[in-house]
């Protein structure tokens, strides 16, 4: 009973993380969900999601040592924001208005990593890290391009919590100008390294507290 019990309250627990790493996610910025400001912010968004992703995913993976933890967490962010996009969908707003980002390939990458190198820490943080962020760019402009044009979307259905300076203005520039999926996946890739590592560095401390 007590190992049951102690499993479920880890897997509550990755539940419970998900869902507020989703609305901090959110909170980080009104593109994030990148409808709004989605060519001009491309870069951030990257490097924000895949950070975001990779420092909960490899912590949850590490601390229950079972490959496929990071799925499981991504997968909970994702239905997390499925339900936000339904309540602005029901609030009257077009189904393009939220656009869910792509985690869960990039978790599943970092899964493989882990299963592959029979559970390695230090290869999952290496491989793992640099593959989430390499992947997350790609995988989200490929989501982007099924949408229609975001800066229509942003001029004509303004969010009501949106104040006044930060009121989209239209870019000069092209969709791809300086290749946006180059530069977020170059800069993730070096970035998500360190925080993978601070991800797996967090178990010691989480050890600790429990002790």
């Amino acid at each position: 009973l007590m190992v049951w019990l102690r499993r479920t309250t880890h897997y509550l627990f990755i539940v419970v993380v998900a869902v507020n790493s989703t609305l901090l996610t959110i909170n980080a910025g009104d593109y994030i969900f990148y409808t709004d400001w989605a060519w001009t912010s491309f870069v951030v968004f990257s490097i924000s999601q895949s950070t975001m992703l990779v420092v909960g995913a490899i912590y949850y993976m590490l601390f229950t040592g079972v490959p496929g933890t990071a799925t499981y967490y991504a997968t909970i962010m994702t239905i997390y924001t499925w339900v936000a996009k339904g309540a602005w969908f029901a609030l009257g707003y077009p189904y393009d208005f939220i656009t869910v980002p792509v985690w869960i390939p990039s978790a599943m990458l970092l899964d493989l990593s882990y299963w592959a190198t029979r559970r390695n820490k230090h290869a999952a943080i290496l491989i793992g890290g640099t593959l989430v962020g390499l992947s997350l760019p790609l995988f989200n402009m490929i989501n982007l391009l099924t949408i229609r044009d975001p800066l229509e979307m942003a001029f004509k259905y303004p969010r009501p919590t949106l104040p006044p300076y930060m009121t989209p203005i239209e870019p000069q520039v092209g969709k791809f100008y300086n290749s946006p999926v180059a530069l977020g996946a170059g800069a993730g890739a070096v970035l998500s390294v360190p925080i993978a590592a601070l991800g797996a560095k967090l178990n010691t401390w989480t050890y600790r507290w429990m002790a």
